[in-house]
């Protein structure tokens, strides 16, 4: 059984004329891609007329144009149609992973009160944070058949909860360099080398993410404190939050002098799409997600992203098909094409020790 919560909205000038922007999102989003909107039309499958009276039903309801039709130039969004697109592009990023978790969540409730398969098998359980080789790799087990009880988690809590198995599966990542051995030694508080085994999933980059045109000319993590930069964080207990702390530290920059410091958003999509909307000027994040919402990236660092699982599991069925599929060169060419990621490690099961050299 498979459950998928999605984020749904509307917009109205009061609560009996709602608008639903499901539709009107994807034939702008058409419209932008294509330039037309009789190519829009026809790529959603509706008639020219019913778009081009969509589109003027939502103007009328704004009070403003939302595309420019000009004669024999093709079509344009303006200024507000694209801030919608945006609108909608950051409530995914925002709440996507928690519904997700949400979704997997009920499935479990759910299949509780059904009768049991008769195979026997139990569902995967995966903790880690919300990345972009993660979500592909669910994306594949799901398509296999295997059954994943997925929670998107912090790094800290994931790993947390596979030392008190609460989870077959625990995401977390690692900066490669000088600030391996403080990161390694948070973790080991749970990670036991003759406990638990790992699994390579990638190597990414994390670096800054800057405003369109990087107005605030930032190219430091020295500018961060400089007035008038607007920083958004990510939450306590996440790795990329160590990153952070460790980075200022090392460039002597006090986070209490960086305006912004404490406000969080969950994912890298959401730090991204923050920035994009102009409700901040810098985050730190994954190079994949400054690429999806058009912002230059400064790169800081390169790190590994691993699952932590008890060593006594890697032989069960459950877990071998996900080592094969991980190890695959269809999953792998899915993690080589996300910007800033590099697959050549990717199912390279390894020791604790072998991993961080202990």
């Amino acid at each position: 059984m498979r459950i998928q919560i999605t984020p749904h909205w509307g917009v109205a000038q009061d609560v009996d004329h709602l608008v639903d922007t499901t539709a009107l999102l994807t034939l702008l989003a058409a419209i932008q891609e294509t330039g037309a909107i009789a190519q829009a039309a026809r790529s959603v499958g509706l008639s020219y007329r019913h778009a081009w009276g969509q589109v003027k039903r939502a103007e009328d309801l704004f009070g403003y144009p939302l595309v420019n039709a000009g004669r024999g130039r093709g079509s344009t969004l303006t200024p507000l149609a694209e801030k919608l697109i945006w609108a909608d592009r950051r409530i995914a990023a925002r709440l996507s992973p928690l519904l997700s978790s949400l979704a997997s969540e009920l499935e479990n409730e759910l299949g509780r009160t059904l009768p049991q398969r008769t195979d026997g098998s139990a569902a995967l359980r995966l903790h880690a944070s919300h990345g972009f080789a993660v979500a592909a790799l669910v994306e594949k087990l799901e398509a296999a058949s295997l059954s994943v009880e997925l929670r998107y988690r912090n790094s800290f809590e994931s790993v947390s909860a596979l030392a008190r198995g609460e989870c077959d599966l625990a995401g977390f990542h690692v900066p490669i360099g000088e600030f391996e051995a403080p990161a390694v030694k948070r973790y080991m508080k749970w990670l036991k080398p003759q406990t638990h085994s790992l699994v390579h999933l990638a190597v990414r980059t994390q670096g800054l993410f800057v405003a369109p045109g990087n107005p605030k000319r930032i190219r430091t993590l020295a500018d961060l404190q400089r007035p008038g930069v607007r920083f958004v964080n990510r939450p306590e207990g996440s790795g990329t939050r160590m990153l952070t702390e460790l980075l200022l530290n090392q460039a002597g920059v006090v986070p209490a002098e960086i305006s912004g410091y404490e406000s969080t958003e969950f994912t890298h999509a959401a730090v991204a799409a923050y920035i994009a909307s102009g409700m901040a000027d810098v985050g730190i994040g994954v190079q994949t997600a400054a690429q999806r919402f058009g912002l230059p990236f400064i790169p800081l660092v390169r790190e590994r992203y691993f699952f932590a699982l008890p060593t006594a599991a890697l032989n069960r069925p459950a877990m071998r098909t996900v080592l094969d599929l991980m190890q695959s060169p269809v999953y792998r060419s899915s993690v080589s094409s996300l910007v800033g990621y590099e697959a050549g490690e990717t199912g390279r099961v390894l020791s604790v020790t072998e991993a961080f050299d202990r």
